[in-house]
């Protein structure tokens, strides 16, 4: 702790009002140097917005992409077609990985872990990112004019599988009404 009479002294050296400036003047440097909750909950909903409107942007150009190729199919007529998906588009991370070996006498040490690799874009330091995985298709629902058709719907539950490789029973084909 603080010697009471090094305190007096110094109080009297520098005067009352310059001792409780310095002391405001670190409580406000102590205070600063706390990070702000608010900022890293907004930071945290921009990242979630973000990740909510990737995917659906992804979903809805893959929406469209199928009723294109399905529209062109004989048989298929006007179709409108809806796509879920497992999750959201992931980001693989570059890791480092160090290792240390270190040996005495009748010793030996192995240390070994995993550094995230990180580049500074914008001033802020980011991970770096290998490759982004575009969300997994759960399933595809299938509005056709021609959906009363068995042989059509062979045809699309087939092209859908193979487009989006997944089982034929995650694709359901219905015909569509006349409203």
């Amino acid at each position: 702790m603080i010697d009471k009479n090094r305190l007096q002294k110094f109080i009297e050296t520098i005067g009352m009002k310059k001792a409780v400036l310095l002391f405001v003047l670190g409580l406000f440097f102590i205070f600063l140097s706390f990070p702000s909750s608010e900022k890293k909950q907004n930071t945290k909903t921009t990242q979630i917005t973000q990740e909510s409107d990737s995917t659906d942007l992804y979903i809805k150009k893959q929406e469209k992409r199928l009723v294109k190729a399905l529209s062109h199919v004989e048989g298929v007529g006007k179709v409108k077609v809806m796509i879920t998906v497992k999750s959201s588009k992931e980001a693989v991370i570059n890791k480092d990985s160090p290792y240390e070996e270190s040996s005495n006498e009748n010793e030996k040490t192995i240390k070994e872990g995993e550094e995230t690799v990180l580049i500074e874009e914008n001033g802020e330091k980011i991970p770096y990112v290998l490759k982004e995985v575009e969300p997994e298709v759960e399933g595809v629902v299938v509005v056709a004019q021609g959906g009363g058709n068995d042989i059509v719907n062979q045809n699309i539950v087939e092209a859908v599988s193979v487009l989006f490789h997944i089982s034929s029973y995650k694709v359901k084909v219905l015909k569509m009404g006349d409203s």
